[in-house]
């Protein structure tokens, strides 16, 4: 059979340095090195590769390399060599394409066209070294007034609230779609951090209990592990209507990637498919969904705050202030470059737009309704540095989700084929031989670094605004300006230009 798809990367192994070790030939999941056993050399055959760079990283004597393979097609603006590849991948399958992670389409980023002001003379900066800098986050539902005692006593019950010691939350990825490893490394650090951690719509596993006062548990529309004991055990309940990367659609969580302990957490059959309907079928208005969120704090005595996750799409600002008058506590506003562990591709490269005009428009329409105050708003969808989290809060965001980022801590080199459950690094695997290559103690330091290190870097932005607290910068966004941005775009994520 004609093979009409060239080969994406080459691998190049310099004879000189290498000792036929074989250590390459253990650590690659796709097969890419082999043993001759007639020669008794080591060599490589590079049509499976996709650039993992494990057996890169870990040869011993640096005899690898890994190069893009360029294979020239006739120049065609239309029919790129990407489109022809994937007509003929689909004509050899006659199945839909499978991609992971988010999108890789060259739509703008906004965060990398708007910049931050700083302070000079008449308002002075803070040094966060010397003077107290406060990135606590509260996130919750707050009352519509307060009223005291005269000994100063509040007189309100306040709603169930979540107190995070820092603006970022780690995302919704669910075991399955990750390792218990890579989960559990998650769960360290959010311990660690004073933060949480999302368990996505995989269910509570076991090995987590110590960690449910800094789970956010899910509820998507295949119910998957939903029970009340796992609703009971978090810091609040996340309804997942919609994700970033397939807004419109359900979870897909191929089969190959549900053993018994997935299958035990998620209450489905061994080895099969785990597809989420698209739609909640308790959820067709916002009634529907007020009734849901009613029920959920029904089962948990009103204790958790519920939020609802919603995809970033074109009417997204009406529908974040449907989903506040029907009673959530949050609202989670996830843009088109969240990451996946699979997505049909079509969907996660053309389907919603950016977070960054999604959170905007979601904040303005809250505050011209009256009702910002009486919810917080948690933006994601590809925060890749402090300064996304700093401009996304300067946008209107009470807090952040992060999720590729943590991944890319803890070894993730972006491969983009996590729905194949080969994963080198151990993180998007379930297979035990992947799965032990990422070990907890080692990775949930590097992510505790990793936010450490942001929230450091946050503290000096805000200082140089001369900003104090996290409260102070929250909407605010006299300290944004856009740089080669249309006049409509400044007007909806409600900037100035630079130099204005």
């Amino acid at each position: 059979m004609i093979n009409y798809i060239p080969r994406r990367f080459t691998i190049i192994r310099d004879r000189a340095l290498c000792t036929n070790c074989g250590l390459c030939v253990s650590q690659c999941s796709n097969e890419c090195h082999f043993f001759d056993e007639e020669n008794k050399t080591v060599l490589s055959n590079s049509n499976d590769c996709v650039a993992c760079h494990r057996c890169v990283d870990l040869c011993p004597t640096g005899a690898l390399r890994i190069e893009k393979y360029v294979c020239d097609y006739r120049e065609n603006i239309n029919w790129t060599p990407q489109y022809q590849q994937e007509i003929c991948r689909q004509a050899e399958s006659g199945s839909v394409l499978l991609s992971a992670m988010g999108n890789p389409k060259p739509y703008p980023i906004y965060w990398d066209k708007i910049l931050l002001n700083a302070s000079q003379v008449t308002n002075p900066s803070i040094d966060p070294l010397r003077e107290p800098m406060e990135i606590r986050t509260i996130l919750g539902r707050k009352p519509e007034m307060i009223k005291v005692e005269k000994k100063g006593k509040s007189t309100v019950e306040m709603p169930p609230q979540v107190m995070l010691e820092t603006p970022i939350i780690f995302s919704a990825m669910s075991f399955g779609s990750i390792s218990m490893n890579a989960q559990k490394s998650l769960a360290m650090a959010a311990k660690e951090l004073g933060t949480l951690f999302n368990t996505g719509e995989g269910g509570l596993h076991p090995e987590l209990a110590d960690y449910c006062d800094c789970a956010v548990v899910q509820v998507a529309s295949g119910r998957f592990g939903v029970h009340k004991d796992y609703l009971n055990n978090s810091k609040f309940i996340e309804i997942k209507i919609g994700q970033g990367a397939k807004p419109g659609i359900g979870g897909h969580l191929p089969g190959e990637k549900v053993n018994v302990e997935v299958s035990n957490a998620r209450m489905i059959p061994e080895g099969s498919d785990a597809i989420s309907p698209a739609p909640h079928h308790d959820i067709y208005s916002i009634e529907d969904l007020r009734q849901l969120i009613w029920s959920i704090k029904q089962a948990t005595d009103g204790k958790k705050p519920v939020s609802v996750k919603i995809a970033a799409v074109h009417n997204v600002a009406a529908i974040a202030s449907g989903c506040a008058r029907a009673g959530a506590d949050i609202v989670v506003i996830d843009g088109f470059r969240g990451g996946t562990g699979a997505a049909p591709t079509r969907i996660r490269d053309n389907v919603g737009i950016p977070i960054e005009l999604a959170l905007a428009a979601a904040d303005q329409r809250l505050r011209d309704e009256g009702i910002r105050s009486s919810i917080s708003l948690v933006a994601a969808g590809s925060f890749r540095c402090s300064a996304d989290v700093v401009k996304a809060i300067a946008l209107g965001a009470d807090a952040c989700y992060v999720a590729s980022a943590a991944l890319i801590a803890m070894g993730c080199h972006m491969c983009q084929t996590c729905n194949t459950g080969k994963c080198n690094w151990g993180i998007a695997t379930q297979r035990p031989e992947l799965t032990k290559r990422l070990n907890p103690e080692i990775a949930y330091k590097r992510v505790v670094n990793l936010i450490n290190a942001w929230n450091h870097e946050i503290k000096e932005i805000m200082g140089g605004m001369g900003i104090n607290s996290v409260d102070s910068l929250r909407g605010n966004r006299l300290m944004l300006r856009g740089i080669g941005l249309s006049e409509k775009e400044l007007e909806i994520l409600g900037i100035k230009h630079a130099g204005e």
